[in-house]
């Protein structure tokens, strides 16, 4: 486990953005393609935001894949995850070798195992991840499953996960966040071979702690990262805030 911080969330972006670039440039230099996982989310505006600026990555290279979206919400909507990253990522590079984004307006079932099918067959290389406020780790909301092994499955949301989405403003009120997603199953994640996960905000500061520092458990979902061969967690000192000093210390 590596742990960076940074003063503030455009610094942790910044780093995470490059780290991320670094290990796509370096997979495709190895193999000829890299398969990487987006997240999304305001945890991410920075990190992908320097990752469209880094220079020499030959996206047509690279096998796309993210974590999550709603079930029943159109693409339309402002809180999609399909649109933030066709706004916020597909349309400032260029074209992809693939993309493969989750589709929650059709059949969820036939979607989980249409994607289980193409992932499986695309090993992840490179996974940017972040934390919820609950915990959560991709729409895995505490206790997560960390039993199947579906690559995609479908989940219910927790009131905590609903009230971050209404909070940083991707909906009108909570009634109108869905209550339930597709998600990337926390198995799943686990096989990418490197993780990059960027937190920033005091608001995710108990959560990092716990995820951290308490034993690996699905009432912390992302603790389970903990136990990841190569995850490096990128965090500003505001999300570090709670984490012990033996933990910091060693961060720098």
């Amino acid at each position: 486990m590596k742990v960076i911080i940074s003063n503030n969330p455009i610094e942790l972006g910044i780093s995470a953005g490059k780290a991320a670039a670094e290990l796509i440039k370096t997979t495709i230099a190895n193999k000829g393609q890299a398969n990487i996982i987006l997240a999304t989310g305001s945890s991410q505006f920075e990190t992908l935001k320097q990752l469209i600026t880094e220079k020499d990555i030959d996206w047509s290279k690279v096998v796309m894949f993210h974590l999550d979206e709603y079930i029943g919400l159109p693409e339309s909507s402002g809180a999609s995850f399909r649109k933030y990253l066709k706004e916020r990522f597909l349309s400032k590079v260029s074209p992809l070798k693939a993309v493969y984004l989750v589709d929650g307006e059709t059949d969820p079932v036939k979607e989980c195992n249409r994607l289980g099918m193409i992932i499986e067959a695309n090993p992840i290389d490179v996974a940017l991840v972040g934390i919820g406020e609950n915990g959560h780790l991709a729409f895995n909301d505490p206790p997560a499953d960390f039993d199947t092994t579906e690559p995609y499955i479908i989940v219910d949301l927790d009131e905590a996960c609903r009230k971050q989405q209404f909070n940083e403003g991707w909906f009108k009120s909570v009634e109108d966040v869905p209550k339930r997603a597709i998600s990337m199953s926390i198995k799943q994640i686990c096989k990418s071979k490197h993780i990059i996960c960027s937190v920033p905000d005091i608001r995710k500061a108990q959560a990092v702690k716990d995820c951290l520092e308490q034993p690996v458990s699905n009432l912390f979902p992302a603790s389970i990262l903990q136990l990841h061969p190569d995850c490096s967690y990128y965090l500003d000192k505001y999300s570090a805030e709670f984490l012990s000093a033996d933990l910091t210390q060693k961060s720098n």
